[in-house]
C-alpha cells in the first residue's frame, strides 16, 4: 500500500508499505528542498515554470508526478517534448530517479519499447510522446483511469503556438472526478522574450495560470564548484548568465543571424532527383570539436545557392566524444563519404578521423577575418531549422555580436553558444565554387561523324 501520511511544517510525509507491515518514511521537505512549496500545492488549470539551469525545476516536477501518481490511483500523465527520441536522457531518466530518490522502484517498472513507466499496484501510466508526431499527440488516450496531466518539458522548444493548441484541446480532455484535477505543466529555460509563451502565460494575469520563475540559489543541492560556474558565468557573460543563471528572459536584439526560422520539411523532396529544384542544393557538412566543457558539433545542411536559402536538416551536440565515437557517430549517420569541414586547430584529430573511416574530412579554412567573411557569406541566405535541430535553434536564439563599454556593437561575436554556429561556418566553405547548372544546360551536343561538303573548302595546309 502507497499513500500520504501527515503535512507538517517541514514539508510533506509520504509512507511507503514495503511488505510483511514495514513501512518506509520519506520526509519530502528534504527530498524536495526550499523554494518549491507554491509549485507543490497548485491545482491551476497551468503551471508554468521558467528558470535558470539547476534551479531544480525539472527535478522537483518529477517528484511530484511519481509521488502524485501514488496519491491518486486513477491519475495517469502524458510527457511531452518537442523532439520524441530526447525523452530517454531527460525525463524518462528524470522520472526512473525521482522514483529512486523515493525509494519505491520496487512498485514501479520501467520499459523502453514502448517507452513507459507503469505503477505496478494499479496500472497508472506515464506516457511518453513528441510535438514530432502532432496527430499521434491528439490521439492519446489510456485503458484505465484518466490521463489528467500533462508535463511540456523544454517547452521553449515548441516553436508553434498552434501545435500546443493541438495538444490541449485534446489531452486532458473530457469531465475528470475529483479528487483528481487537469493540470498541464510546462518547464523550461526562457531564452528569448520574443516566444509565445511570454505573451500567452507571463505577460497577462489569469486566474487559471500560475506562472513562476526561478534559478540556481534556491538549489541547495549545489556544492561550492557548482556555484563557482555560475560566479565565473556572471563576471564572464552578464547577458547569458541573466537567463541560464538568474532565470530572466533572454533579450533578441543584437542577434548575428536574424533571417532564420524553425519549420518542418522533407530534405529528400527538396534536393532529390524527383524535385524541379534538386539541381540548385549542395549538403555541405561542419564539424566542432569539444571534449570536457564544450561540446562537439556537427551539422548538416543543404544549401540552395541560387535562391538563397538554407536548409539545416541534422545535427549533433554532445560533450565528452573522443575520436572514435565521433567517426561512429557520422558514420550511424550515413554521412562517412561526405566531405566534412572540421576544425583546422585539430589537425590530429582531423587524421584519427580519416584513420577510423571518415576519409574526405578537410580542415576549414583559417586566418584573418575569416569568422566574419563566414558569417558575411550566411547572412546572404535565408536560413530554415527542421525542429529536431533544437541545440542548433537554441545556438541561434542566443548567438550576437558582442558589446563596448558603453553598450555600443562591436564588429565580433561573442565567444559563446557558438559550437553549431562554428561548425555551420565551416561548412558553407564547401560553397564558395559551387555554380548549380540546371539539367537543361548539361546536355553536351555532339558533333555527327559523317562528312559534309563544307570539310572541303580547304584550310587544312
Amino acid at each position: 500500500m502507497i499513500g500520504r501520511g501527515k503535512r507538517a511544517d517541514t514539508g510533506f510525509t509520504l509512507f511507503a508499505d514495503g511488505g510483511g507491515g514495514a513501512q518506509k518514511r520519506i520526509d519530502l521537505s528534504k527530498v524536495v528542498g526550499r523554494g518549491y512549496r507554491k509549485f507543490w500545492e497548485c491545482r491551476s488549470r497551468y503551471r508554468v515554470v521558467k528558470g535558470g539551469k539547476a534551479s531544480k525545476k525539472s527535478t522537483t516536477a518529477a517528484l511530484w508526478f511519481i509521488y502524485h501518481l501514488m496519491k491518486y490511483p486513477q491519475s495517469n500523465l502524458l510527457v511531452v517534448r518537442n523532439v520524441f527520441r530526447s525523452h530517454y536522457y531527460s525525463t524518462f531518466a528524470q522520472l526512473k530517479w525521482a522514483i529512486d530518490r523515493l525509494g519505491v522502484s520496487e512498485y514501479w517498472k520501467a520499459t523502453v519499447a514502448p517507452m513507459e513507466l507503469k505503477f505496478l499496484p494499479t496500472g497508472q501510466r506515464i506516457i511518453f510522446l513528441g510535438f514530432d508526431d502532432v496527430h499521434k499527440l491528439a490521439s492519446t488516450t489510456v485503458d484505465s483511469g484518466y490521463l489528467c496531466w500533462v508535463w511540456i518539458e523544454e517547452a521553449f522548444e515548441i516553436e508553434s503556438e498552434a501545435d500546443f493548441d493541438k495538444l490541449d484541446l485534446s489531452v486532458p480532455r473530457g469531465e475528470i472526478p475529483p479528487p483528481l484535477f487537469k493540470q498541464t505543466t510546462l518547464t523550461f529555460n526562457p531564452w528569448n522574450e520574443g516566444h509565445w509563451l511570454k505573451k500567452r502565460f507571463f505577460d497577462k494575469k489569469s486566474p487559471n495560470v500560475f506562472t513562476m520563475t526561478t534559478n540556481y540559489k534556491i538549489n541547495e543541492f549545489l556544492d561550492k564548484t557548482d556555484i563557482a560556474v555560475f560566479e565565473r558565468l556572471k563576471r564572464e557573460n552578464p547577458r547569458r548568465y541573466a537567463v541560464a543563471g538568474l532565470g530572466e528572459w533572454g533579450v533578441s536584439e543584437g542577434l548575428v543571424y536574424e533571417r532564420w526560422e524553425v519549420a518542418g520539411f522533407d530534405i529528400r523532396a527538396l534536393t532529390g532527383s524527383e524535385s524541379p529544384d534538386g539541381w540548385k542544393y549542395r549538403h555541405v557538412f561542419g564539424l566542432d570539436y569539444g571534449y570536457a566543457n564544450d561540446p562537439t558539433a556537427f551539422i548538416a545542411m543543404a544549401v540552395n545557392t541560387v535562391d538563397k536559402v538554407i536548409y539545416i536538416y541534422d545535427e549533433h551536440y554532445e560533450k565528452r566524444m573522443l575520436n572514435d565515437a565521433i567517426a561512429k557517430m557520422i558514420i550511424s549517420k550515413g554521412y562517412s563519404k561526405e566531405r566534412i569541414r572540421a576544425d583546422a586547430a585539430e589537425p590530429k584529430s582531423n587524421e584519427d578521423l580519416r584513420r577510423l573511416g571518415i576519409c574526405r574530412v578537410i580542415p576549414a579554412r583559417k586566418g584573418r577575418d575569416s569568422v566574419l567573411n563566414g558569417i558575411a557569406r550566411l547572412q546572404e541566405y535565408r536560413i530554415v531549422v527542421h525542429p529536431s535541430c533544437r541545440n542548433t535553434v537554441a545556438e541561434l536564439k542566443s548567438y550576437r555580436w558582442k558589446k563596448g563599454g558603453g553598450g555600443e556593437p562591436l564588429n565580433m561575436p561573442e565567444d559563446g553558444s557558438n559550437h553549431l554556429m562554428d561548425a555551420m561556418r565551416y561548412a558553407m566553405e564547401d560553397i564558395i565554387a559551387f555554380r548549380p547548372r540546371p539539367p537543361s544546360d548539361r546536355k553536351v551536343k555532339r558533333r555527327t561523324a559523317e562528312i559534309s561538303a563544307l570539310d572541303f573548302k580547304g584550310g587544312w595546309d
